[in-house]
Formats: C-alpha cells, sequence, structure tokens
C-alpha cells in the first residue's frame, strides 16, 4: 500500500499530461512562481550588491517551495486519495511532455502555411528574436527546444520527483522558471540573475546527461555516445548540449551558429557536422525519441522513488 501511495500520482499526473497538455483556461502554479520572481526583481534588482540580493531572492523562493509544499503534503496524509489527488495535479502541472512535442509539431505545419506562421509559431517556444528567421533556421530552432526542454520539461522534473518527492519536483520548477527569467548574462540580469543561473545549472546537470544516453537508447544507435561526448561540452550552457547533441546524432544533422537575443547576436558553437535541411519525418523522429525516454524516465523514476520514500 506505501508503495501504491507513493508512485501513484507519477503516473496519474503523467496520464493527465498525456491527455491534457497544458491548457490555456487552467490556472498553472508556474504563474505563480513567474509573479513572485518578478516582485523580487522590481524590489531588489537596483543599487548595490545585486548579485547577493538576487541569490538570497532565489534560494528563498526555492526554498519557500519546497517547505510550503512539503507541509501541505505532510498535511493531507489524514487522507490517502485526497492526497494521491493532490500530487497526481502537482506532477502533471511539473510535467511538459505533451505540450513540448505539440508545439514543435505545430512549428513544421505552420511553415507549410507560410513563413511569418512560422516565424509567429516558433516565437511560442524559443527565446530568440525569431522575426528574421528562414524557414531551415525555424526548424533547427524547434528541434533545439525540442531536445534541451526534453531535460528541463520531462526528465529533470522527474529526476527531482525520484529523489525528493513532488516538492523537489516543485523546488526544481521554480529552479527552472528563475532561471527563463532572470537568468540571462545582460545588462539588467547578468548580475542579480547569477546565482540564480548557477543553481540551474547544477541542478540540471545529471538530468541532462542522463536525457541524452536515454536518447541514445532509445535511437538504438549506440555508437552515438563519442558523438555526445564531443559535441556535448561544446555548448555555452554545460548541459544543454547534451541532449541538443544526442539528437543532431540521431537525426545526422548540425545544430548551433548565430543567434539573436535581445538586439543581441550570441554566436554559439556547432553541435554536429553535417549542415542540412529538416522535413516533417525529423519532426517525428524527435517526437518518437522524446516519448520513449519519457517512458524510460517514468520507469526509472518509479524505482527509484520506490527504494528512497521519504
Amino acid at each position: 500500500m506505501d508503495y501504491i501511495i507513493i508512485i501513484a500520482p507519477l503516473f496519474l499526473g503523467w496520464i493527465l499530461d498525456r491527455m491534457l497538455g497544458d491548457p490555456a483556461w487552467l490556472p498553472h502554479p508556474v504563474v505563480g512562481f513567474g509573479k513572485a520572481i518578478s516582485f523580487c526583481e522590481r524590489i531588489f534588482n537596483k543599487g548595490k550588491n545585486r548579485t547577493l540580493k538576487g541569490g538570497v531572492c532565489a534560494v528563498m523562493l526555492i526554498a519557500s517551495v519546497f517547505l510550503i509544499s512539503s507541509f501541505i503534503l505532510k498535511w493531507l496524509s489524514f487522507c490517502s486519495i485526497l492526497k494521491i489527488a493532490v500530487e497526481s495535479l502537482l506532477v502533471f502541472y511539473c510535467l511538459a511532455g505533451k505540450t513540448l512535442i505539440r508545439e514543435v509539431m505545430q512549428v513544421f505545419l505552420a511553415l507549410e502555411r507560410s513563413l511569418d506562421d512560422g516565424r509567429r509559431q516558433v516565437a511560442r517556444i524559443v527565446g530568440r528574436d525569431t522575426s528574421d528567421l528562414s524557414p531551415k533556421e525555424i526548424r533547427t530552432a524547434a528541434l533545439e527546444t525540442l531536445a534541451e526542454n526534453l531535460s528541463d520539461g520531462v526528465v529533470a522534473p522527474l529526476c527531482w520527483f525520484a529523489i525528493l518527492g513532488v516538492p523537489g519536483m516543485l523546488a526544481y520548477k521554480m529552479i527552472n522558471t528563475l532561471d527563463s527569467m532572470i537568468g540571462y548574462r545582460n545588462e539588467r540580469y547578468s548580475e542579480f540573475g547569477m546565482i540564480a543561473a548557477k543553481i540551474d545549472d547544477v541542478a540540471n546537470y545529471f538530468p541532462a546527461r542522463l536525457t541524452a544516453i536515454l536518447m541514445i537508447a532509445a535511437s538504438g544507435k549506440l555508437f552515438l555516445w563519442r558523438f555526445v561526448a564531443k559535441f556535448g561540452r561544446m555548448h555555452a550552457s554545460p548541459n544543454s548540449g547534451y541532449p541538443e547533441s544526442a539528437l543532431a546524432g540521431i537525426l545526422d544533422c548540425r545544430f548551433g551558429g548565430p543567434h539573436d537575443y535581445f538586439g543581441e547576436t550570441v554566436y554559439k558553437p556547432f553541435i554536429g557536422d553535417r549542415e542540412r535541411d529538416f522535413n516533417f519525418s525529423d519532426a517525428e523522429t524527435a517526437a518518437a525519441i522524446n516519448r520513449h525516454v519519457e517512458m524510460y524516465m517514468l520507469i526509472i523514476a518509479a524505482v527509484v522513488r520506490c527504494l528512497i520514500p521519504l
């Protein structure tokens, strides 16, 4: 019975994600996370000691999410069914498997309608400037995002569920939201968001590499570990290069190159050797890899969580 209580929310939350994705009408806790981060940034991202103030804010927000959710879930222990229901909903909120695949596939479909539609669609899932992207660059951006967010949106949350349960999963989502909002190396956030970005790097270090391993396993091309070992560390991020290089190896293509962010051109090292165009079958192949990795990670998380319950 204890094992059922531990892993039932994992599978029920995953089923909800497969059924619903991320419906716009449903309130999402990440919206609340974003408002809390924005509030702290407005108040503290000024004057001296911005790095210290940003670090304290990040640590306090992450700890608050973990401790508050732990307290609530412990309080709900008086009713197992209610606790499972609440935990299942929270797991659902933390997973982004279906939404990620759907958004990337929509980019490829939008490009079949028009270039402007493709640019608008890819702008929903990438942080770079998309106004001047070519069809090839749009498809490349979508596939890079699919690989990177397989780690951030699926494998990493499940890793932290395996280690720390639902509170760990929620704390990771706060870490990820902090990085996506203030973890930029620009004039406004370079100091205030520095520690938040470093925390995100640490939190994703193992999940990113595990994602690449699982992607290789899902492809059946075990020889690609050499490719990933070569190109994974060439990315500007200490983590993103590993899932991106795994997908580049699987698709026999090249990622990276110059991208525009906030009006500035950032030159990212190339990952892979073969420059080529992409088609819809490449998106289908990448989506299939994502689904297999998600299933592998779901089983791993369930087994590990049963071995080290809170």
